[in-house]
């Protein structure tokens, strides 16, 4: 097993961070976004917030790669709905490139 570290930035509107925390709620969210992320690999995910900066724990399985991911999301349909949906509230770190959202980061400390 892997593990990755990423984050992002949401946008800094309280009624907005209230919003995407409601569609990350166990009630809220959708079933096939969750089977989207299980199906590429990941065995954990967990999010955390502190303000408007987002952190993002992923353990993987040794076939998860972050290509094989994206390839499966950019043909699901409903993963480019969620993902449209999430660009209200996400936004990107200054430093990122055109449309990259969840930046991996580097470990620093063990």
């Amino acid at each position: 097993m892997k593990r990755y570290c990423l984050a992002v930035d949401l946008v800094d509107d309280p009624s907005l961070i209230a919003e995407y925390e409601y569609w990350h709620s166990a009630a809220n969210g959708w079933p096939e976004i969750k089977k989207s992320i299980l199906d590429a690999g990941v065995i954990n995910m967990e999010i955390y917030r502190i303000g408007n900066h987002m952190f993002m724990i992923m353990e993987v399985d040794e076939g998860f790669s972050f290509e094989r991911k994206a390839a499966m999301d950019a043909s699901n349909p409903k993963v480019q709905e969620w993902e449209q949906l999430m660009w209200k509230f996400q936004q990107s770190m200054p430093f990122a490139q055109q449309g990259e959202k969840w930046m991996l980061l580097k470990k620093k400390f063990n």
